[in-house]
């Protein structure tokens, strides 16, 4: 009997110092040496380890937190309203493709805005990046070398130059020749000096950092191949681009891209972002190369297609 009534009293005092509190709207843990609290995921969250949403895994605030499956998250929300979803100064690696302002159809996101419109949302978005980013954080940026669609621009070199204004250093520019020149259909004056079109069939991986280009090696290794580094390291890379039917989305580009940043300018474990999520890619290339990868995506059917992919779910493509 006295057995018993120690074992309720420990009970007693184990609930006295945590206090679990659950309500419709509301998570809070409390002990003498945590205070978190914590909003309910919505229903449209799907998290596969519910294990990490507590205390002990869980540091900022899971709002917005659409999926998560171990050191894999996908948060559904417009990148410029994302404050204290992601800590300042914690991400290793930041590979993303924004939008191009080409008039694409995506679902939320008008992209077919005036170029000086354009220029001023890239330069919030990449202000926002950069807090993002430790001081040795490095940034691949996917963007057009240029583009003739409602008049000429020098989008790499614009976007360079805001990159450049908001505090990011420049290190050096990848050419990815994705092939596509057989779908070319502006020609200008066809056969005649009057006013042709000269189209490069290429885009470009802008690689940036915020302050410091060398990483301190410390524990952390990398994966990267001798071959894949001799390969890689030359600045021209040359790999087909994603079909957006096969994937379901307008504008995807393919694993490679971001599989290959990932192991050139990461270590294995680091935290790489990918701000304009899309279709996934960037964090399948995290999953299958052990980086702990973190979207962000403005819409919520973009956010089911990247986890499905992530989840291997072959019903990839967005129903309409």
């Amino acid at each position: 009997m006295q057995k018993y009534q120690k074992i309720n009293s420990k009970r007693k005092n184990l609930k006295k110092r945590r206090k679990i509190h659950t309500t419709k709207s509301l998570v809070s843990y409390k002990n003498k040496n945590l205070n978190y609290k914590v909003r309910e995921m919505p229903s449209s969250c799907s998290i596969e380890n519910k294990n990490n949403i507590f205390p002990s895994i869980v540091k900022y605030e899971t709002r917005n937190l659409y999926y998560q499956n171990g050191f894999t998250k996908i948060y559904n929300i417009d990148l410029l309203k994302s404050n204290g979803v992601i800590k300042e100064n914690s991400v290793d690696l930041i590979i993303t493709s924004p939008p191009y302002n080409l008039d694409i159809e995506y679902n939320s996101h008008d992209d077919k805005t005036s170029y000086e419109e354009y220029l001023k949302f890239t330069e919030e978005w990449l202000e926002r990046c950069y807090t993002f980013a430790k001081d040795d954080g490095r940034f691949c940026l996917n963007i057009p070398l240029d583009k003739n669609k409602n008049g000429q621009q020098s989008v790499c070199a614009d976007i360079t130059s805001i990159a450049k204004k908001v505090g990011w250093k420049y290190h050096s520019t990848i050419i990815w020749n994705e092939g596509n020149i057989s779908r070319r259909t502006a020609w200008g004056s066809w056969m005649s000096a009057s006013a042709p079109y000269v189209i490069a069939p290429v885009e470009v991986i802008v690689i940036l950092y915020k302050k410091l280009w060398k990483k301190e090696k410390g524990e952390k290794y990398s994966d990267i191949t001798k071959n894949e580094f001799m390969d890689w390291t030359n600045g021209v890379w040359v790999f087909n681009g994603e079909s957006k039917k096969r994937i379901g989305h307008p504008a995807p580009f393919p694993v490679e891209l971001p599989k290959r940043c990932i192991k050139l300018f990461s270590f294995v474990g680091d935290t790489v972002l990918d701000p304009f999520l899309g279709s996934g890619s960037t964090l399948i290339a995290c999953k299958e190369n052990k980086r702990n990868g973190i979207g962000i995506e403005i819409d919520k059917k973009y956010c089911e297609l990247a986890k499905n992919r992530l989840v291997g779910d072959n019903l990839w493509k967005i129903k309409k």
